[in-house]
């Protein structure tokens, strides 16, 4: 329901705020003025009072961020991140059993092909010799 409020108002924030900025005049946005014909006005323009324009425009700025701002803590979800929700399949993954790998014969034990070059090492002295 407050969802459904914010939201509508948001709405209704947004187009007013584009209305209001379409009504207003731009600050010496004619065609002399581009081309050097505006010499009577200062180097950063005439600045005017404000006028109720330029109120509301502000006014609707305002609103505008608080509802954006409202509807982000609407939204959310408890305290959980996006890592949160990537991390749990990772982790059911490594908790699950996985099939054991046959047992290899050991290198070491007799029967077994000598390594190329036909000898033990040279370096190790066999017992009994």
């Amino acid at each position: 329901m407050l969802y459904a409020l914010v939201v509508t108002l948001h709405i209704i924030v947004s187009i007013f705020l584009i209305l209001v900025v379409l009504l207003q005049t731009g600050k010496g946005g004619d065609l002399a003025s581009a081309f050097g014909g505006g010499g009577t006005q200062t180097v950063f323009g005439p600045r005017g009072t404000s006028n109720v324009l330029t109120k509301a425009t502000t006014t609707a700025a305002v609103l505008f961020m608080f509802t954006s701002l409202g509807l982000v803590f609407l939204t959310q979800s408890g305290s959980r991140s996006v890592i949160d929700e990537v991390a749990a399949p990772a982790a059911a993954e490594q908790s699950a059993p996985r099939a054991e790998p046959e047992p290899q014969a050991d290198p070491a034990t007799p029967g077994e092909r000598v390594p190329a070059g036909g000898a033990e090492d040279p370096g190790q002295e066999t017992p009994g010799k």
